[in-house]
């Protein structure tokens, strides 16, 4: 047999050993993340520890965490471990939290045009068609611009479409809007303006003081968002009446909040994972707030004896008219408000024709099956 030349010999060796060497990197160093270890990021939400939202902010969390197969692990603090609810978005922007979980409108002292996300009618769009504005209809870019010209360096993503919010928990039901006049009120955003303009004396709290406020009569009526969460906090406790249906906050979602130096850092795959699990939790969070909200919604009734009513068609009539008069207001004093509204008016008329033209009303059905002259079912 012909003994390989002494060229072809040290040819092989020498591809051996780079072979042997890429695997071994390859082994040694599969990502980034691995090399380094975890990336460990410290959240904190804007809700107290027993509240459904705060649940929300773990699910979230969780999905990430699952997600990136531990190369990102983010910690979700209550309200208040760090900061007050209020000032998440200082506590973001400056990088003493990596990030957190709240709601656009708890930044409305630091730009009004903030609230437009979820503070007011919509246009008549629920809070999914607001997302589907804000990922199609231009909402996106519009926020990015309003976060630059307030300095925050945060990235944002709003998720997690939330049901109309009921007008509030009261004394006695609320037959006309003059029954608000002088009522100690709490709510949030532009809100604020609507409810002011209905005069109503208004106190913005956060979510977990509200109770407090109304036991101490710091507050004769207060609205805060859903059966759960108006439950687990102990509305309860503090009144009987609840004013369902209202235009104050018929549109709002929840916002994921980054440090943008430390979301800017990490590899574009764990990026593209962080967007997929915001959508992915967002829908997950609809589908388990039905489930949750209307099991809640049932033994407020049944256990804690709380009245029900729906808002007369009169009250929510004033919230628009009102409305209309804060937005023109702002929008004057402020361009970018003015630009915002522009742009979800354009989005919501074409998008809510649509709506009405195709979506059937649902409550004969809801009459066929449930209602009182109901045929009873086997």
């Amino acid at each position: 047999m012909t003994k390989p030349t002494k060229d072809k010999t040290t040819s092989r060796r020498r591809f051996l050993k780079v072979a042997a060497a890429g695997a071994a990197a390859t082994v040694a160093t599969p990502n980034i993340a691995s090399a380094q270890g975890p990336i460990s990021m410290r959240w904190q939400s804007t809700w107290p520890a027993k509240d459904i939202f705060h649940e929300y902010a773990l699910d979230y969390a969780k999905k990430v965490n699952d997600m990136t197969g531990g190369d990102l692990k983010i910690e979700v603090l209550p309200a208040g471990a760090v900061v007050p609810a209020f000032g998440l978005l200082d506590a973001v922007s400056k990088g003493t939290l990596d990030g957190g979980h709240g709601v656009l409108v708890y930044h409305y002292g630091k730009q009004n045009a903030l609230a437009l996300w979820g503070s007011g009618p919509g246009y008549a769009m629920d809070a999914n068609m607001l997302l589907a504005w804000h990922k199609y209809g231009g909402g996106k870019e519009l926020l990015e611009k309003l976060y630059a010209s307030i300095g925050a360096n945060v990235v944002s993503f709003p998720y997690g479409p939330m049901p109309t919010q009921p007008l509030g928990w009261f004394k006695k039901p609320v037959t006309k809007a003059e029954d608000l006049q002088g009522v100690k009120f709490r709510t949030v955003g532009i809100s604020i303006d609507v409810f002011t303009g209905l005069g109503a004396a208004v106190n913005a709290l956060p979510g977990g003081e509200i109770v407090s406020a109304m036991d101490r009569g710091l507050l004769d009526a207060a609205e805060f968002n859903n059966a759960s969460s108006d439950r687990i906090l102990g509305f309860a406790d503090v009144s009987k009446v609840c004013m369902l249906q209202s235009y104050h906050q018929n549109a709002e979602q929840f916002e994921i909040m980054f440090n943008k130096t430390k979301y800017d850092a990490l590899p574009e795959k764990m990026k593209a994972i962080i967007a997929v699990a915001t959508e992915a939790a967002g829908q997950d969070m609809a589908w388990k707030a039905i489930d949750r909200y209307s099991k809640d919604y049932e033994e407020l009734q049944t256990k804690d004896k709380v009245k029900f009513y729906k808002t007369p068609d009169s009250i929510l009539q004033k919230q628009l008219d009102i409305y209309d008069q804060v937005v023109e207001k702002k929008s004057a004093d402020n361009p970018l408000f003015k630009e915002i509204v522009a742009s979800q008016m354009a989005f919501a008329k074409r998008a809510t024709q649509w709506e009405q033209d195709t979506v059937v009303n649902r409550r004969m059905a809801y009459n066929h099956y449930f209602g009182p002259n109901a045929k009873k079912k086997t």
